[in-house]
C-alpha cells in the first residue's frame, strides 16, 4: 500500500532532497486532503518541529480533524504531552524519532512515560538512517546506533516502525530494496518504508514483504512509475 506524505515547513508542505535541499511547495496545504483522498493513510510531518525552528501545529489540527482518511503525525514530537494533544486532534498514531534516543541510546525512560500515556498502540518509532546509521534531529545529527541494533529493544514501545532510507530520500533514484529485506528478517511487527521510492514494481516489491511504502517526491511530480 502506498502512503502519501505532506510534510510541513513554513505553513507549505515542502518536499526536500534528503531533508535539506528545497525542491517543491505547495501553498494549497487543505487542496492536498483531496488529492490524496483516495488513499487510506496519509504522513504528515513537520518538519520545523523536527529541527527546533518552528511549528506547524495550527496545519496539524486542522489536517487531523478534516482528514476523512486515517492520519499519522510526526516531527519534533518530545513529551507525551504532546502525543496525547495530537492525537486528541484526530490523528490515529503518532510518529516519534528524535526522541526515543538520547546521548546516543535508547531513551528508556522517555518511551515508558510514552508508552503509559498514550499506548503503544498509537505510536510508531521512526528509524531515519543515512550511510547505515540512525539519524535524528530533522536528519542533522548522526548516532553511532544502526536500526537492525536497536529494533528488537523497541519492539515494546510501538506499534511499528517508519524506516527511511535517507540517503536517496526526494532523489527518485529508487530505494534501497535488499536493506529493506534485511529490517524485515528482524521484527515481525509492521515496517512503513520511505526514502527515495520512485516505481510501482518498488511498492509491490516491499508489499511482497509485508511493508507499506511511504512515497513523496515521485506522487507529487506524478512520476510513479510502473516499472
Amino acid at each position: 500500500m502506498i502512503i502519501p506524505c505532506i510534510d510541513l515547513q513554513g505553513g507549505k508542505a515542502v518536499q526536500l532532497v534528503r531533508g535539506r535541499k528545497l525542491v517543491l511547495s505547495v501553498n494549497d496545504v487543505l487542496g492536498l486532503l483531496d488529492r490524496f483522498r483516495d488513499y487510506p493513510i496519509l504522513h504528515v510531518i513537520d518538519l520545523d518541529a523536527a529541527i527546533g525552528t518552528g511549528s506547524n501545529g495550527r496545519w496539524i489540527k486542522i489536517l487531523s480533524r478534516r482528514a476523512k482518511m486515517e492520519i499519522r503525525v510526526g516531527g519534533g514530537i518530545r513529551s507525551a504531552a504532546r502525543a496525547a494533544q495530537i492525537l486528541s486532534w484526530g490523528a490515529e498514531k503518532i510518529i516519534v524519532g528524535s526522541a526515543a534516543f538520547r546521548d546516543g541510546k535508547i531513551a528508556h525512560d522517555f518511551l515508558q512515560q510514552l508508552r503509559a500515556r498514550v499506548g503503544r498502540k498509537n505510536v510508531i518509532l521512526a528509524l531515519d538512517t543515512e550511510r547505515g546509521q540512525i539519524v535524528v534531529r530533522g536528519w542533522r545529527q548522526r548516532l553511532k546506533l544502526r536500526p537492525v541494533d536497536v529494533i528488537p529493544e523497541l519492539e515494546p514501545y510501538c506499534s511499528g516502525f517508519l524506516c527511511t532510507f535517507v540517503d536517496n530520500e526526494g532523489t527518485m533514484k529508487g530505494t534501497d530494496l535488499a536493506w529493506f529485506r534485511k529490517l524485515r528478517r528482524i521484527t515481525k511487527k509492521p515496517i512503513t518504508a520511505a526514502g527515495g521510492i520512485r516505481t510501482q514494481r518498488e511498492v509491490r516489491a516491499l508489499e511482497k514483504i509485508g511493508m507499506h511504502a511511504a512515497v513523496g517526491m515521485a506522487i507529487y511530480l506524478g512520476k510513479l512509475s510502473g516499472s
